[in-house]
């Protein structure tokens, strides 16, 4: 049934009285409406297409520029000496300063020419060191003997006679050590150059003014008592080796760099020195006398720069057969 009363009126629910609300709130502002011109392109034509970024112009060539150096060793991974023999040999080397360059007579030049050159024993050295022919030193050690440098008689570049700053030409010395067949596995020899004088109771290497290659484990080393540089492997029985210099007038004028032929440094040196190594008669390596090296670790290499007279220096210990070959005709390697 439904409920009582009269039906609910729908005035509730009418209108509220007046006109509708006018639209003018939502109406558009007043005016045209807004002109594109303010995303136009700018005036002109478009501009021409720049390319992307060319790296090869900002980064430098940087083949022009010397080799890295070579980081040393803090030792020897086959034979050291010991600190107290290394500090004998740099107390020896500040009494005995370096000779100034002599003058050699007609008949010394002839010799150094011919390889015809004699050699001086060290007090140290232990076992037989005999001249078979001339231009051939022959040595055999025995198993007691101790650290000792060979070196030659009469230098193999002489300052006066010899330096491109005298004769506006380069000069090139070189020499041969041919190891035994017979010798021992490990080979216990190094070979290089020095000014006088050095202390014959060390390897060559070791002290001022010298640089030498052992052979023991292949590292270099100039003027370093410690490990030396790693440069090439071992030396082997019945090998033949070499090792020689070469100095030139440099130009003072050239920027640093590096190529194939030779490395420019930034040493202020009137002669560019380039070192060279051979096996069995080719040339396997090398370095510039002067290439960057270690402010803190590398020592000077006075002595070497071709302003001193420079001799062979041979260094032997324990046991090892070998052979120094001087004369020109008997070399594997022909320098020049």
């Amino acid at each position: 049934m439904p409920p009582p009363g009269s039906p609910p009126s729908h005035s509730q629910y009418a209108p509220p009285p007046g006109p509708p609300p006018s639209h003018s709130l939502y109406a558009p502002p007043l005016g045209p409406p807004p002109s594109h011109s303010e995303y136009a392109p700018p005036p002109g034509p478009p501009p021409a297409y720049q390319p992307h970024h060319d790296w090869q112009t900002a980064v430098p060539d940087t083949s022009l520029l010397p080799p890295p150096p070579a980081l040393g060793n803090q030792h020897s991974r086959t034979n050291n000496a010991t600190e107290q023999e290394a500090e004998q040999g740099e107390a020896w080397c500040h009494q005995n300063r370096l000779t100034a360059p002599v003058s050699l007579p007609a008949y010394a030049l002839d010799v150094i020419e011919k390889g015809e050159i004699g050699i001086i024993r060290p007090r140290s050295y232990v076992g037989d060191l005999d001249r078979p022919r001339p231009g051939i030193w022959q040595g055999k050690t025995k198993s007691n003997c101790t650290d000792c440098c060979i070196t030659t008689a009469i230098p193999l570049y002489s300052v006066l006679a010899h330096s491109p700053l005298n004769t506006g030409r380069a000069k090139t010395i070189y020499y041969e050590v041919r190891i035994g067949r017979r010798n021992r596995e490990e080979v216990s020899l190094a070979m290089g150059f020095t000014a006088h004088p050095y202390p014959t109771f060390r390897l060559p290497g070791w002290h001022r003014a010298c640089l030498a290659v052992h052979g023991d484990d292949g590292s270099k080393f100039i003027n370093d008592r410690w490990g030396g540089k790693d440069f090439t492997s071992p030396f082997q029985p019945g090998e033949t080796l070499g090792i020689g210099m070469t100095f030139t007038q440099r130009n003072l004028q050239a920027s640093p760099g590096y190529d194939q032929a030779h490395a420019r440094t930034e040493a202020n040196t009137p002669i560019d020195v380039e070192i060279f190594f051979t096996r069995e008669g080719r040339r396997t390596g090398g370095w510039n006398l002067h290439e960057e090296g270690d402010a803190t670790e590398d020592l000077p290499v006075t002595g070497l720069e071709g302003l001193n007279d420079i001799y062979t220096a041979v260094g032997v210990f324990e046991k090892v057969e070998f052979e120094i070959v001087f004369r020109p005709g008997d070399w594997m390697y022909h320098p020049y």
